[in-house]
Protein backbone atom coordinates (compact mmCIF):
# COMPACT_ATOMS: atom_id res chain seq x y z
CA UNK A 1 0.00 0.00 0.00
CA UNK A 2 1.22 3.25 -1.03
CA UNK A 3 0.38 6.60 0.99
CA UNK A 4 1.52 10.12 0.04
CA UNK A 5 2.94 11.99 3.40
CA UNK A 6 4.62 15.10 4.22
CA UNK A 7 7.92 14.62 6.50
CA UNK A 8 8.33 16.74 9.48
CA UNK A 9 11.60 18.43 10.71
CA UNK A 10 12.16 20.85 13.34
CA UNK A 11 9.49 22.90 14.72
CA UNK A 12 6.58 21.55 11.99
CA UNK A 13 7.82 18.01 13.89
CA UNK A 14 6.32 19.77 17.07
CA UNK A 15 3.74 21.12 15.82
CA UNK A 16 2.66 18.27 13.94
CA UNK A 17 -1.04 18.67 12.92
CA UNK A 18 -2.14 21.32 15.19
CA UNK A 19 -3.71 23.97 14.14
CA UNK A 20 -4.59 22.60 10.45
CA UNK A 21 -7.53 22.87 8.88
CA UNK A 22 -7.36 20.60 6.54
CA UNK A 23 -5.30 18.00 7.95
CA UNK A 24 -3.24 15.99 5.76
CA UNK A 25 -0.90 12.68 6.00
CA UNK A 26 2.42 13.32 7.65
CA UNK A 27 5.46 11.43 9.29
CA UNK A 28 6.96 12.11 12.58
CA UNK A 29 10.34 10.22 13.84
CA UNK A 30 10.33 9.59 17.33
CA UNK A 31 10.50 7.14 19.78
CA UNK A 32 8.50 7.40 22.61
CA UNK A 33 4.95 8.76 21.76
CA UNK A 34 3.00 11.82 20.78
CA UNK A 35 0.55 14.21 22.06
CA UNK A 36 -2.51 15.84 20.88
CA UNK A 37 -2.76 18.85 22.93
CA UNK A 38 -4.23 21.89 21.22
CA UNK A 39 -5.46 19.81 18.32
CA UNK A 40 -9.05 20.17 17.50
CA UNK A 41 -10.13 17.08 15.73
CA UNK A 42 -9.65 13.24 16.10
CA UNK A 43 -6.92 11.40 13.96
CA UNK A 44 -5.80 8.40 13.12
CA UNK A 45 -2.22 6.86 13.84
CA UNK A 46 -0.13 4.11 12.55
CA UNK A 47 3.08 2.67 14.36
CA UNK A 48 5.52 1.44 11.64
CA UNK A 49 8.44 -0.49 11.62
CA UNK A 50 11.81 0.59 9.92
CA UNK A 51 10.34 -1.85 6.85
CA UNK A 52 7.31 0.06 6.87
CA UNK A 53 5.36 -2.65 8.46
CA UNK A 54 2.53 -1.29 10.40
CA UNK A 55 3.01 -2.20 14.42
CA UNK A 56 0.17 -0.50 16.35
CA UNK A 57 -2.89 1.30 15.09
CA UNK A 58 -5.09 4.01 16.95
CA UNK A 59 -8.15 5.09 15.10
CA UNK A 60 -10.16 7.95 16.02
CA UNK A 61 -7.13 9.39 18.75
CA UNK A 62 -8.82 12.09 20.04
CA UNK A 63 -7.60 15.42 21.21
CA UNK A 64 -5.70 16.46 24.32
CA UNK A 65 -3.97 13.06 24.63
CA UNK A 66 -0.84 11.13 24.34
CA UNK A 67 0.08 8.23 22.84
CA UNK A 68 2.26 5.77 23.62
CA UNK A 69 4.28 3.11 21.91
CA UNK A 70 7.38 0.79 21.90
CA UNK A 71 10.29 2.32 21.68
CA UNK A 72 11.81 0.09 19.30
CA UNK A 73 9.65 1.82 16.30
CA UNK A 74 10.61 5.79 15.35
CA UNK A 75 7.81 6.31 12.68
CA UNK A 76 4.41 7.17 13.27
CA UNK A 77 1.97 8.50 10.50
CA UNK A 78 -0.85 11.20 11.52
CA UNK A 79 -3.45 10.72 9.52
CA UNK A 80 -6.63 12.36 9.05
CA UNK A 81 -9.45 10.57 10.97
CA UNK A 82 -10.85 7.88 8.65
CA UNK A 83 -7.99 6.59 6.54
CA UNK A 84 -7.25 3.52 8.79
CA UNK A 85 -10.50 2.36 7.40
CA UNK A 86 -11.06 3.59 4.42
CA UNK A 87 -7.96 2.50 2.91
CA UNK A 88 -7.93 -1.27 5.28
CA UNK A 89 -4.70 0.04 6.63
CA UNK A 90 -4.23 -3.01 9.98
CA UNK A 91 -1.39 -4.29 11.85
CA UNK A 92 0.90 -6.10 9.49
CA UNK A 93 0.57 -4.41 6.43
CA UNK A 94 3.49 -2.80 4.86
CA UNK A 95 3.29 0.89 3.14
CA UNK A 96 5.28 2.31 0.86
CA UNK A 97 5.55 5.68 1.99
CA UNK A 98 5.58 8.92 -0.92
CA UNK A 99 7.18 11.83 0.47
CA UNK A 100 5.84 14.90 -0.55
CA UNK A 101 8.19 17.93 -0.61
CA UNK A 102 5.80 20.59 -0.29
Amino acid sequence: MKIVVRNTRGFSKMKGLIGQTNPEAILITTRFGIHTFGLRFPIDLAVLDDAGVVQTIRKGFQPNGIFLWSPRFNRILELPAGTLEKKKIKKGIEITLILNHN
